[in-house]
C-alpha cells in the first residue's frame, strides 16, 4: 500500500511503537509504517494476533512484544526492553482501546472503570513512558492518540465518550507543555472502518446499517487511517501538535445522506425556497 502514497523510504531509521497492533486499525497501521521503512513494534496483551501482524511484513521490520498497557511496571519494563533493542523510539502510536455497547444505565461502575483504565490510563502510562524514558532524552519525538468520532456523543457508549475526550484533552495540554523538548502530540479521531474486529464485535444489525449514517455513505477503509498516521510520523507531521484530526467521511458533522428524504424532492434533490422573480 506504501508506493499507492508515500516513498519507500519515507521512515528509514525510525522506530515506531504501536499498541493494539494485533488487528484492525493498528494492524494497517504498523503494515503501512513497515512499508515506508520505519522499523515498527507491536504491542497487545496476546502474543498470537501480534505474531500474525509480525508474519504479514517482510524483512523482519516488525516485531512483536506483548505488554497490558493497564500495568505501569510492565509498561516500564517494556519500554526499557525496547530502548534496549532499538536505541530508540521516535514515535508512539495510541491506538490500543476499547468499549462494549450497553445502554448507559446498565454500565456497571466496574465497566465504566475498566473503559476508562484502557483509554485514559494505558494511554497516559504509554505517553509518560516513551516521552521521559525515549523522547525527552533524544530531543523530540510524537505521539498519536487514537480516539473516536462523532464528538457530539455516542449513544450507548458512554464510557468511552467520557474516555476519549480525556485523551483528547490530554494531547491537547501535552502539547503545550512538552513543545519545549520538541515533542508534538496529536489525536485522530476515528469515524467509522470496516474492520474485521468492527464487524465480529458489534451486532449485525448495527455493522450492516452503519455506513448509512455516515454523509459519504460508507464506512472507511482501515488503510485511510493507517495513510494518515504515517504522513504525521513523517516530516510533513513535523508542524502538526495539539489538533484534533477527525477521520470520519463527515460523520462529525451529520448524521446520514444528504438530504435526507423529508428535505428532498421526488428527485431526491435538496429543497429550496421558491423566490419571487426580480422585476
Amino acid at each position: 500500500m506504501a508506493r499507492q502514497i508515500f516513498a519507500d523510504d519515507l521512515l528509514e531509521g525510525q522506530v515506531v511503537f504501536v499498541t493494539g497492533g494485533g488487528s484492525g486499525l493498528g494492524r494497517a497501521t504498523a503494515i503501512e509504517l513497515a512499508a515506508c521503512g520505519a522499523t515498527v513494534v507491536v504491542a497487545g496483551r496476546r502474543e498470537q494476533p501480534l505474531l500474525e501482524t509480525a508474519a504479514l511484513i517482510p524483512s523482519g521490520r516488525c516485531h512483536a512484544v506483548t505488554c497490558d498497557i493497564r500495568d505501569e511496571e510492565r509498561v516500564d519494563a517494556t519500554i526499557d526492553a525496547v530502548l534496549e533493542e532499538h536505541g530508540r523510539i521516535d514515535t508512539l502510536v495510541n491506538n490500543a482501546g476499547g468499549q462494549f455497547l450497553s445502554p448507559a444505565e446498565s454500565i456497571t461502575p466496574k465497566g465504566f472503570r475498566t473503559v476508562l483504565e484502557l483509554n485514559v490510563m494505558g494511554t497516559w502510562l504509554m505517553t509518560h513512558a516513551v516521552v521521559t524514558k525515549a523522547m525527552i532524552p533524544a530531543g523530540g519525538g510524537k505521539v498519536i492518540n487514537v480516539t473516536l468520532s462523532p464528538h457530539h456523543g455516542l449513544p450507548g457508549m458512554a464510557h468511552s465518550s467520557a474516555a476519549r475526550a480525556a485523551v483528547e484533552n490530554l494531547t491537547r495540554v501535552l502539547s503545550i507543555e512538552w513543545a519545549r523538548f520538541q515533542i508534538k502530540l496529536v489525536a485522530i479521531a476515528s469515524g467509522h472502518f470496516g474492520t474485521e474486529t468492527f464487524k465480529t464485535k458489534y451486532p449485525k444489525q448495527m455493522v450492516d446499517g452503519l455506513a448509512a449514517t455516515v454523509p459519504l455513505q460508507r464506512l472507511g477503509e482501515p488503510e485511510e487511517q493507517a495513510w494518515m498516521i504515517t504522513l504525521l510520523a513523517s516530516p510533513a507531521g513535523d508542524y502538526h501538535s495539539g489538533s484534533v484530526i477527525t477521520i470520519d467521511g463527515a460523520r462529525d458533522n451529520f448524521y446520514g445522506a444528504w438530504p435526507p428524504r423529508d428535505m428532498a424532492t421526488a428527485t431526491g434533490d435538496p429543497l429550496a425556497e421558491s423566490r419571487k422573480a426580480k422585476t
